[in-house]
Formats: structure tokens, sequence, C-alpha cells
């Protein structure tokens, strides 16, 4: 069990502060969703219709929708774009997909390498792309999870004030769904060009995302 957890710490850290969040989230939304009810002359609702409503679900969504299209537009960028200087990016020169020898996949794979490196065809094409495609997989996912329940969310609103309810494509296309996700969108493509800038003349002692202390500023791809 030890090992597991030094082996996964990383992961599992994450997972236990994103419950917290979760949890606390679920707290403090109950609580300003039933100060509202109250204002509007409605009757609170409990944590468990709260938790099965589609207010905290857009909520939730319309954050995981915007982390994911983070990762999946950096997975898929900095395969062609670079930053000098920044360990997030590739060397100068190295822009594109590489060589096969370069990423061990096909004749080149190694004993240790995974099964499908070593495979052609469609498996070796899906496993060569398997991140980004699981990153836009899961954006999508959380994209559409996000438009259901803030469509849904929203039209509880209008009908509270006696207006007409919209249609999914008549929601998707409102200025009310386009605010809340360009919102979380700008944060999000913000966070990642201040780290790749950054990074360049910043450092942070023992950290992979960062490079050696004592790096120069235009090295690049090097990681402490």
């Amino acid at each position: 069990m030890r090992r597991f957890l030094r082996d996964n710490g990383l992961t599992l850290f994450f997972l236990l502060i994103l419950l917290g969040a979760l949890i606390g989230q679920a707290f403090s939304g109950l609580a300003l969703h039933n100060e509202q009810q109250i204002d509007q002359g409605g009757h609170p609702v409990g944590m468990l219709d709260y938790l099965t409503g589609s207010q905290f679900g857009v909520d939730v969504m319309e954050n995981w929708q915007s982390e994911y299209l983070q990762f999946f537009l950096y997975v898929f960028v900095t395969t062609w774009l670079i930053q000098r200087g920044s360990p997030e990016s590739k060397e100068p020169g190295k822009e594109g997909p590489e060589s096969d020898a370069d990423q061990l996949v096909g004749e080149h794979a190694t004993d240790s390498s995974p099964a499908w490196a070593s495979a052609g065809g469609l498996r070796g094409l899906l496993f060569s792309r398997s991140l980004g495609l699981a990153m836009g997989g899961i954006f999508l996912l959380s994209w559409l999870a996000q438009s259901i329940t803030g469509r849904v969310a929203h039209n509880s609103d209008r009908l509270a004030e006696y207006q007409d309810t919209l249609t999914w494509p008549a929601y998707i296309s409102s200025a009310e769904f386009w605010n809340r996700t360009l919102q979380n969108w700008q944060s999000e493509f913000l966070a990642v060009a201040s780290m790749a800038a950054l990074s360049v003349y910043l450092r942070q002692r023992g950290s992979p995302e960062s490079k050696p202390v004592g790096a120069a500023h235009r090295d690049t791809g090097v990681e402490g």
C-alpha cells in the first residue's frame, strides 16, 4: 500500500483535493441556491435534490469542459508549436510528429514499449494519438453535459419569470450559454500562456514543470 501511494501520489493528491472542492461547492452552492429560492418565494431543497439537479450539474460541467479543452489544445498544439526556453516545449527544429525512430514505434519499439506501439494500421494510429483523442472526447462530452444541464437550469429561471423556454439549439446559440462558456475558456488560455512564458525565466527547484535552477533561459525542453 505504501508503495502504491508513493507511485501514484500525484494523481491521488489531486483526486483528493478535487473531492474536497466538490464537497465544498455542494454545501456552498446549496446554501446560495436556497437563498435564491426563498428570495423568489420558493421553497428550499435538500442536498440530494440539489446534487441531482441541473444547477449543480451545469456549475461543475462548465468548469470541467474548459479544463479538458485546455489540455486537448495543449497536447495538440505543442506537437507543432514551440516556445524557446520553456520546459513545456520541444526544442526548435523538432516541430511535428517526429520520426518512428524518435517515437519508438513500429520496428523501433523496444521490449518495454506498450504493445500497441509496435502495431501498425489503425491500432498504431489510434494509440499514437490516444492522449489527444481522450482529452478531446472528454471535452466534448462535458461540453454536451454543460449544454444540457445549462438549458434545464436556464429554462427553470425563464419559467419563474413567465417566459417561454428555449430549445437546445436555441440555448447553445444564446448569449447566456456563450457568456458562461467563454468566461471559463479565457482563464484556461491565460493560464497556459503564462506557464509557457514564465517558465522561460522563472524556476521551481525540483519540479519537472521547471528547468533546473541553473539552466540558461534559452534552454528548451529541459526539465528539473
